[in-house]
């Protein structure tokens, strides 16, 4: 199993309820960032960490678009 740099072995492929929870989104903003982002959806599970970067980054371009 892959551990991170900090040692700590933390899931980081989710599925949408799980994911969603820990981020306090609903499930189906989750699914519609996965959409509009092209974060793949793989067996019902989505990778946390490039969910959070495309969100991340996401955020970022529409903050200095406005």
């Amino acid at each position: 199993m892959y551990s991170s740099a900090k040692g700590d072995d933390v899931a980081n492929h989710l599925t949408p309820e799980e994911l969603s929870k820990e981020l306090g989104l609903d499930r189906e903003e989750v699914i519609r960032i996965c959409i509009e982002e092209a974060v793949p959806i793989y067996q019902g599970k989505i990778d946390k960490s490039l969910f959070q970067a495309q969100l991340e980054a996401s955020s970022a371009s529409r903050a200095s678009a406005a």
